[in-house]
């Protein structure tokens, strides 16, 4: 070969490489930009802009710069199959970052299933977690512990044994008050009350008289929509019930406190995020303030957990293959995130625990943590 051929050559394959290098690295983003649940969006975002700040200043993913393309679900669905559809076309995302509204995983599992693309959910219902789709890998705790937490705080440190449990009739609602309902049967317990609704009501009147009626000393809660539970709690202190409430951590989120005011003063509640319980959820929510204006809760935290899990399993494996990004993730352990240490088991459920919480006069003041074995 000659030289100048050779060195031309070489040349050629040194770009190429070069060029392999720097290609950018896109995730996918679903999130509700639009519609009704616009506002949970926006903490999503917010969330995954800190985190892109971060994987930046450590290098990018293998050396390559990150993008993120968000497509809008608008709330629904439909929206959430169609929005998953756009991206799942597009070879060149990596990774997705879903939403967190387990109606709306349920909605796309198949199509997620199909693609072979690691997806990182943050809606709580177990079973998305356990219907036979590898790709999918939760970024919070699953409701199988939240309702472990509410049942354990209310038996054993309230003394609490009559309970009426209030729930949304979608995935999360259900799912979420089916765990409770079996965790209190294990204490002995059978609740008074098992009263569902269709989120987005405007009148909660006769679920609050139902409560009434029931003669229930505890209230446990699975509602969706921070409306929806605003709503319910300012017509159940209207109508004189005054139990005490364990809420899952829609009780605790920053819209669901700023619509409810003081009807939700004294509650309890698991959340699985909050400022206080670490020490990085306190870096972050110092962060997350000064930046834009806000305090954060779990909209925004799980998302940021997510993708910095994406960026540290794709360095792990060294790939972006989907396979080798699958079998990176459910090797991490010991991570510590916003939503607590991240050792994920075989179904891809990465956080095990929840944070008891109360809600003094408008402020959300950190009980204890409670984790959980791994299984």
């Amino acid at each position: 070969m000659p030289i100048r051929f050779a060195l031309a050559f070489c040349s050629a394959v040194l770009l190429a490489a070069s060029a392999h290098a720097a290609e950018t690295i896109k995730i996918g983003v679903v999130s509700t930009l639009t519609g009704p649940y616009a506002e949970w969006g926006t903490f999503q975002v917010n969330g995954l802009q800190l985190a892109m700040e971060d994987i930046k200043k450590a290098g990018g993913i293998l050396g390559r710069p990150v993008e993120l393309q968000i497509e809008d679900n608008a709330s629904t669905n439909p929206g959430t199959v169609l929005a998953f559809t756009k991206l799942f076309t597009d070879s060149s995302i990596k990774a997705i970052v879903g939403p967190i509204a387990s109606t709306q995983i349920q909605a796309a599992s198949p199509a997620i299933a199909r693609s072979g693309i690691p997806t990182m959910i943050g809606g709580t219902d177990p079973s998305l977690t356990r219907i036979n789709n590898k790709w999918v890998f939760r970024a919070r705790p699953n409701d199988l512990y939240s309702s472990k937490v509410i049942a354990e705080f209310g038996v054993n440190t309230l003394k609490l044994k009559k309970w009426a449990i209030v729930h949304a009739t979608d995935a999360f609602g259900q799912g979420g008050a089916k765990a409770l309902t079996e965790t209190l049967q294990g204490f002995g317990i059978t609740p008074v009350l098992d009263q569902g609704y269709t989120s987005n009501s405007q009148d909660f009147a006769p679920i609050v008289l139902a409560v009434k009626k029931s003669g229930a000393e505890v209230l446990g809660t699975y509602m969706t929509v921070p409306v929806d539970q605003a709503i319910f709690a300012k017509q159940l202190r209207q109508l004189g019930v005054n139990i005490q409430w364990i809420g899952s951590p829609t009780t605790a989120a920053v819209t669901t406190r700023s619509l409810a005011g003081e009807a939700l003063y004294g509650a309890y509640a698991v959340a699985d995020f909050n400022p206080e319980a670490n020490e990085a959820a306190r870096e972050y929510t110092k962060r997350y303030f000064e930046r834009y204006g806000i305090y954060p809760d779990n909209f925004s935290s799980w998302a940021y957990d997510a993708l910095r899990i994406l960026a540290l399993a794709m360095n792990n494996a060294n790939s972006t293959e989907p396979e080798a990004v699958r079998k990176a993730i459910l090797a991490i352990k010991g991570h510590k995130g916003l939503e607590g240490t991240y050792e994920f088991d075989a179904r891809g459920d990465g956080v095990h625990g929840y944070n008891v919480v109360k809600n003094e006069s408008g402020k959300v003041v950190f009980i204890k943590r409670v984790d959980f074995p791994v299984e």
